[in-house]
């Protein structure tokens, strides 16, 4: 762990960097919400611009589509409100299968800034302060991060943002957070996408998370702990 120890010792560069991406990011936020610009991330604001925005993207496709995601890394790497809606609008706009592609790439892109932001800015901090007793949760999450990881997407109690954040705080490898967060997030987005296509019918985003669509996720999301128990049990045997 010797290699690790520079990072408890910040250099007044790296400090500086860290709060000026604070500033930068805390300003991004105050201004979403000091102009209000979730009131253009609601079920009603969709379903009354609807016919305007299906024009825009018929005319504007591949604009509309670099648009969508944009927005959508943005809303997920700031963890702003409103990505639910973000996902009904892909698949109003741009159908299920598409609207599932579109919405994991910038789903994704955001969810890679957010790990990064937080394991730049809190990391070292975190290790320094509380080092001796993560330890052994941060070797546990490490040797199964992936399932780990699935478990937390898959299963959608748990925020998005607030997985994104605490995965920085860990030693997981970034190439593990990517492959288990795109992978993860794609059965949720598909039924929203897929619930987008009938957006007349929808009048509260209660209606697509029905009671069995959490339990068919949270069965998936216990699933994919099944590796990680047949490890333990496995050990334990020999």
């Amino acid at each position: 762990m010797a290699h690790e120890m520079p990072l408890l010792q910040p250099t007044r560069e790296s400090y500086a960097g860290k709060v000026i991406l604070a500033i930068l990011i805390a300003t991004a936020i105050a201004v979403f919400f000091y102009f209000d610009l979730d009131r253009y991330l609601s079920l009603e604001a969709l379903k009354q611009n609807r016919d305007r925005l299906l024009l825009f993207t018929e005319t504007n496709y591949v604009a509309s589509a670099t648009l969508f995601m944009l927005t959508y890394v943005v809303v997920a790497g700031l963890a702003l409100p409103g990505a639910a809606i973000l996902t009904l609008a892909g698949g109003f706009l741009f159908g299920s299968l598409l609207g599932t592609v579109f919405v994991n790439l910038g789903a994704t892109t955001g969810a890679v800034f957010a790990f990064l932001a937080a394991r730049y800015l809190l990391r070292d901090w975190v290790e320094h302060k509380f080092g001796k007793w993560l330890g052994p949760v941060q070797e546990g999450i490490a040797k199964d991060a992936f399932s780990y990881l699935m478990t937390l997407r898959l299963i959608p109690i748990f925020p998005f943002f607030i997985v994104n954040l605490v995965s920085g705080l860990t030693r997981m490898r970034l190439g593990t957070y990517v492959s288990a967060t795109a992978i993860g997030i794609i059965p949720g987005s598909f039924v929203y996408a897929y619930a987008g296509r009938q957006l007349g019918t929808i009048d509260s985003l209660k209606d697509i998370a029905s009671p069995h669509v959490i339990g068919a996720f949270i069965l998936l999301g216990l699933l994919a702990l099944v590796p990680i128990l047949y490890k333990r049990l496995t050990g334990k045997r020999l």
